[in-house]
């Protein structure tokens, strides 16, 4: 292993830095040491921690720290080659990246598979059925959405032609919505699949589907809002 303290000293002259000046600049990685404490490195005196030599060798550009400190680097494909060599290899690494024939892979995102509750009971885009909060089954796949916090079925056709007959959903959970938000609401007795209407002209949860009336909310209704709709 080679001595640490003269390698250091050797680089750091290299780059025509003072003892003070490194110092100095090791106080950007969050390291405040004294111009003594580099010399007693660079004399033997003391060792850098790992935290200190790896700033050490960022500031002054040591990217080999095995064949820096230790020696002749097994792993290092240049290590039998001369200047000349080296630069051969250089030359050509060049050429070959100019081809364009040989980039790196793009990275493909993998897919991230969730499992989220679906109820069977359906929210109904007609006449309206009641969530059931315990009976459901575990959906897994990698279309649920991020925010989704379970799963429910559209039962009838006031919703079309957005939301089918029989179509599945993913809801995120939520107390309250924005006028025009579409989300799953309890009303009266009944769970259904609206958009939300709240504004000057009332509160109302209103179908997409022409032939259904909005539905008026009243201070004497029973209601509670399920969550957000983050399909369709």
């Amino acid at each position: 292993m080679r001595n640490l303290g003269k390698t250091i000293a050797k680089h750091r002259k290299e780059h025509k830095l003072k003892q003070s000046q490194l110092a100095d600049r090791l106080t950007s990685y969050d390291i405040f040491v004294k111009p003594n404490t580099v010399s007693a490195w660079e004399s033997g005196l003391s060792l850098p921690s790992s935290k200190q030599l790896l700033a050490i060798c960022e500031i002054l550009n040591i990217y080999d720290i095995y064949t820096e400190f230790i020696g002749t680097n097994p792993d290092n494909p240049f290590r039998n080659l001369n200047k000349e060599g080296i630069d051969k290899v250089m030359e050509y690494t060049y050429l070959l990246e100019k081809s364009g024939d040989y980039k790196t892979a793009e990275i493909i995102p993998i897919n991230v598979i969730r499992e989220r509750k679906v109820y069977f009971a359906a929210v109904s885009a007609g006449n309206g059925s009641f969530l059931d909060g315990e009976d459901y089954e575990m959906h897994a796949s990698a279309d649920i959405p991020e925010k989704a916090d379970f799963g429910v079925h559209v039962s009838g056709d006031s919703m079309e032609p957005v939301y089918k007959d029989g179509e599945l959903i993913w809801i995120e959970q939520t107390s309250s919505l924005e006028d025009g938000e579409t989300g799953i609401f309890f009303l009266d007795g009944n769970a259904y699949v609206k958009k939300f209407q709240n504004n000057k002209k009332g509160a109302y949860l209103v179908s997409l589907n022409k032939k259904y009336a909005p539905m008026p909310i009243t201070e004497n209704s029973s209601f509670k809002i399920f969550g957000r709709v983050l399909t369709g």
